[in-house]
Parts: structure tokens; C-alpha cells; sequence
């Protein structure tokens, strides 16, 4: 890496400047992290109110919701990289205007397809504003003890975020329609633009070596093509389908050459021998399979509060809350925790509480019982954002100082994709646990029984379609299968959450702590860090 003797002076007198401000930097970067935070929860509660309203198949039901973190995941590497060579106060200006303009389309979307748009270019914004906010959070905290704390702020941020989202959108839904939970994007939005760009410092990552745009653009087809293909079986189409197949394949293929061209570049985007290091694919395995579980299930559980239990929108919001802030003093007290137990005993020990939630909510029936949900919310939240804590200390301290650029990014990519997957793959269990019990309902016509195998608020509408005493056998029987394939995909869940712990075996004792120098780092240093949301 390279730099001139002006250009660190340069940097110096400007980390001093904002050495008074950087508390001031620190709120607005959490602002940005707020932001998409609450996107990636806020349509949780609303999904009833847009399917009624809308009336998307199944297929473009999933898209609505997981296409924003996926089209995110896709285009982390590309956006990323990108912000090491022209600036990553630029990108994320850049992204904040194009997700206060893709909310506003998302508010007023006449139909599924313009929606599915408008959230696959809030993921766009979002994988422009993510990488960007963390390279600035790295730079203007060069003490570590410092940057730590600020971490942790930047961690319960992320977890206030997720709790606000659900029960803002819940609070809108009782007020307005359900366009309104994006069109609160847009405040934050013309707040953050000017503030931005008269707070937050420029800076670049100067590497050797032209930017790598066959690559980024490789990794994000493959990306994509693999997850598309993992939405579908999800949705329950034959794996064998030519749409199904052809974009695992490819996907598959285009990751494959990624990673040949990575290894044979000198100057790769993402150097991929991290992998090597089992403590680092190991942390990345453990982001996985967290996100895996927590998105899944925080979308299966909104939908039973309000579809089997029948509360409100605002009401589920609040169900809902206990699980973030239990996972917001989770982050809060994550650096003290990894300290005193290490990353191995840390992340175990998170799994193996999420795991016992998860057991705990397989005793929710068709009758509410508020006591247990939040025992079981508060121990969900809690174990997560511990084994999320604990896996991202360890991969980001097992990179190499001049690779924490390219170990963020695969970090993001892993939550991001984690996240997808999860929805796709929890949904498939969960449609295959409950579709089947739908099947022979005495009154029902077949076409009927088909329709609302599809979900459980299609059930609803097709038994009020047909009324009297069909009507009432469909609902009470698509209710019970739907309580069932709950139980089903929690103890799936379970076994994926337990796979995680043994995974965790395999990560250090004990948490290695480096002092940080005291002097402010090299000039235009591509470093970037990520912390569990």
C-alpha cells in the first residue's frame, strides 16, 4: 500500500479535527445502520396487509420479502471495492439518495412486480450504504478501546433497529396502509444526506492494482443465481425444473470461477485464502446458520401471532420487541462477555441458548400464552446476538490487518445470505409441514384445497369465500396445520442451531487482544469491520 508523506499529514490533521466530532460522526453512522435495519423487519408485520391488498402469488410473496436482503448480499463485494476507489462518503451519499427514492416507489407500488422492484433497489442502497458506513466508522476511531465501544453502540443500534421496525410498522398499519411503513425511509433520508456530507470524513483504500469489475460482477451473478435457485425449492417447485436447476448451476459455476480468479490475481477483491484459517470459515459458517435461524423464524412467528392468534399489527409489534432488546443488551455487554469466555465457550454457549428458545416456542398452540412467548423471545434475542458477537470478534481478528477489507465483506455477504436462505429453507419445511393437512378437508373442493395449501392467510380467504360449515372445518383445520408445520420447522431449527454449536468447537479458547497503535493508520488503508445486527 502506498501514500504519500502530504497525504498522511493530511489525514492527520483531519482525524484531529473530527477527534472532537467523531462521537458526532458515530450518531450519524448509526442513523445509516438504523436505516436499514428497520427496512430489513419493518414489512414483517405488514406481509398480511400487502398480500390482502395486492394479492401476490407465492412465489412473488417470498420475493417481496427476502428480495431486498438478497439483492443486498449480491452486490456487498461489487459496492464495497467499489467505495475503495472512489470514495466511501461518495457511495453511501450515493446510497442514501437511491433508498429514499426506491422507498417512495415502494409506498405508492400499484402491484407485486413494481414492489419486488422497489425493494431490489432498496437491497441496491443498502449494499452501497453498509460497507461504506463501516470503512468511515474504522477511520475516524483509531483507539481501540474506543472503536470497541463504539462497536457496541454500533451493535445495539442495529439491535433497536430490528425492534423498532416491527412494532413502527404495526404502529403505521393501525393508522395508515401498509405503503407507509416505507415511506418513513424518506425523513431519515433528507436528514442524513446534508448531515453526511458536512460531518462524515472522504476516504479511499488505495490498492495496487486495477479494481477487479469482471469479478465483482461474477461474485454477484453467483450470488444471486444461487439464492434464486434455493428460493425456489423453498416455494416448493420440483428441483428438477429447468428455472430451479439452470440458476443453481450456473450460480454454483460463476462462484467457482470467482474463486479460480481470485487465487490466480495478484491483486485479488477478496483473498480468499482466509478460508484456510479454520477459526475464520468457521465464524463465517456460525453467521450463517444464526441468520439462518433468526430471519426464518422472526417471519414464521409474526405470521402466527397474527394469523393464528389474531392479533393486530401494533400488537404483534409489541410481541415482538422483547426478542431485540434482549438481543440489544446482548450486544451492549458482547465485548465484556467475549473477553471473560472466549470466542469458542462464547459462541457455544449462544447457539445452545437459542437453541433452548427455540424448544420452549414449540409449546405454542392455537391459544395465547403470553408468558411463554416471552420467555422464549427474550432467550432468542439474547442467544443470538451473543453467537453473532462472538463469530464476527473471531473471523475479523483472524484476518490479516491488510485483509479486513475484503473479511468484512465476506462477513456482510454471510448475513446477508444467511438471512435469504433462511426464509427460503424454513419456508420450505414450513410449507411442507402444513400443505398436507390441507389436502382432504370434508366439504372442500379440490381446487380449493390446493389454494390454501399455499398459506395459511389464502386459507383464510377460501374459507370465507365458501362460508357455512365447509368454510369453518377449513379454517379450524388450516389453523392446526399451520401450528403443526410451526412445531416442525422449530425443531429443525433446533438441529441447525445444535450443528452450530459443534461447529463452534472448533474456534479459538481464548479472545488474543491486541492494543491498537496509538498513532492514526496509514493513509487510504481499505479497512472495514462488521458487527452482528
Amino acid at each position: 500500500m502506498s501514500g504519500t508523506t502530504t497525504a498522511a499529514a493530511a489525514l492527520r490533521r483531519r482525524a484531529a479535527g473530527a477527534g472532537a466530532n467523531r462521537w458526532v460522526v458515530l450518531v450519524v453512522l448509526c442513523l445509516s445502520l438504523l436505516l436499514v435495519a428497520l427496512d430489513a423487519t419493518v414489512l414483517h408485520v405488514a406481509v398480511p396487509a400487502v398480500t390482502e391488498d395486492l394479492r401476490p402469488g407465492a412465489i412473488e410473496l417470498l420475493w417481496i420479502v427476502d428480495v431486498y436482503p438478497l439483492v443486498c448480499a449480491a452486490l456487498l463485494i461489487l459496492f464495497g471495492t467499489l467505495g475503495d476507489r472512489i470514495g466511501r462518503r461518495r457511495v453511501l451519499l450515493l446510497g442514501y439518495a437511491l433508498f429514499g427514492v426506491a422507498s417512495a416507489v415502494a409506498a405508492l407500488a400499484p402491484n407485486a412486480q413494481v414492489l419486488i422492484l422497489a425493494r431490489a433497489l432498496l437491497g441496491v442502497g443498502g449494499a452501497m450504504i453498509m460497507p461504506a458506513t463501516l470503512s468511515i466508522l474504522r477511520q475516524v476511531f483509531p483507539d481501540r478501546r474506543e472503536r470497541a465501544l463504539a462497536i457496541g453502540v454500533w451493535s445495539a443500534v442495529a439491535a433497536v433497529g430490528a425492534a423498532v421496525g416491527p412494532l413502527l410498522g404495526g404502529f403505521l398499519l393501525e393508522h395508515f396502509w401498509w405503503g407507509s411503513v416505507f415511506l418513513v425511509n424518506i425523513p431519515l433520508m433528507l436528514v442524513s444526506l446534508p448531515v453526511g456530507r458536512l460531518l462524515l470524513p472522504e476516504s479511499t483504500g488505495e490498492r495496487d492494482g486495477p479494481w477487479d469489475v469482471v469479478g465483482a460482477l461474477m461474485a454477484a451473478a453467483g450470488l444471486f443465481g444461487v439464492v434464486f435457485g434455493v428460493k425456489r425449492l423453498g416455494s416448493g417447485e420440483p428441483a428438477a425444473s429447468a428455472l430451479t436447476l439452470a440458476p443453481l448451476v450456473l450460480g454454483a459455476l460463476l462462484l467457482v470461477l470467482f474463486g479460480r480468479r481470485q487465487r490466480r490475481r495478484p491483486y485479488p477483491l477478496v483473498d480468499l485464502r482466509m478460508f484456510r484459517r479454520p477459526a475464520f470459515s468457521t465464524s463465517v459458517g456460525c453467521i450463517v446458520l444464526a441468520m439462518l435461524a433468526l430471519v426464518g423464524l422472526e417471519l414464521i412467528a409474526a405470521q402466527y401471532l397474527q394469523l393464528v392468534l389474531r392479533l393486530s399489527p401494533l400488537e404483534t409489534g409489541l410481541r415482538l420487541l422483547p426478542l431485540t432488546v434482549a438481543a440489544m443488551a446482548a450486544g451492549l455487554a458482547g465485548a465484556r462477555m467475549l473477553r471473560r469466555f472466549g470466542p469458542r465457550r462464547m459462541v457455544c454457549a449462544g447457539f445452545v441458548l437459542t437453541a433452548a428458545a427455540v424448544l420452549t416456542l414449540t409449546a405454542m398452540g392455537g391459544d395465547d400464552d403470553p408468558v411463554l412467548l416471552l420467555a422464549g423471545f427474550v432467550l432468542l434475542g439474547f442467544g443470538l446476538e451473543t453467537t453473532l458477537f462472538g463469530a464476527y470478534e473471531s473471523m475479523l481478528s483472524e484476518a490479516p490487518a491488510e485483509q479486513a477489507g475484503g473479511a468484512a465483506a465476506i462477513g456482510e455477504t454471510s448475513y446477508q445470505l444467511g438471512a435469504g436462505i433462511g426464509i427460503a429453507l424454513l419456508g420450505s419445511v414450513m410449507n411442507a409441514a402444513y400443505s398436507p393437512g390441507l389436502a382432504s378437508v370434508p366439504g372442500v373442493p379440490a381446487s380449493d384445497s390446493v389454494s390454501a395449501g399455499h398459506s395459511l392467510g389464502e386459507a383464510y380467504e377460501v374459507a370465507g369465500r365458501l362460508g357455512g360449515p365447509a368454510g369453518t372445518a377449513l379454517r379450524r383445520v388450516a389453523r392446526d396445520s399451520f401450528v403443526h408445520g410451526l412445531h416442525v420447522t422449530l425443531l429443525v431449527s433446533a438441529g441447525l442451531l445444535l450443528l452450530g454449536a459443534a461447529m463452534a468447537l472448533r474456534l479459538p479458547r481464548v479472545m488474543q487482544c491486541e492494543e491498537a497503535p496509538a498513532e492514526v493508520p496509514a493513509p487510504r488503508e481499505p479497512v472495514r469491520a462488521r458487527v452482528s445486527a
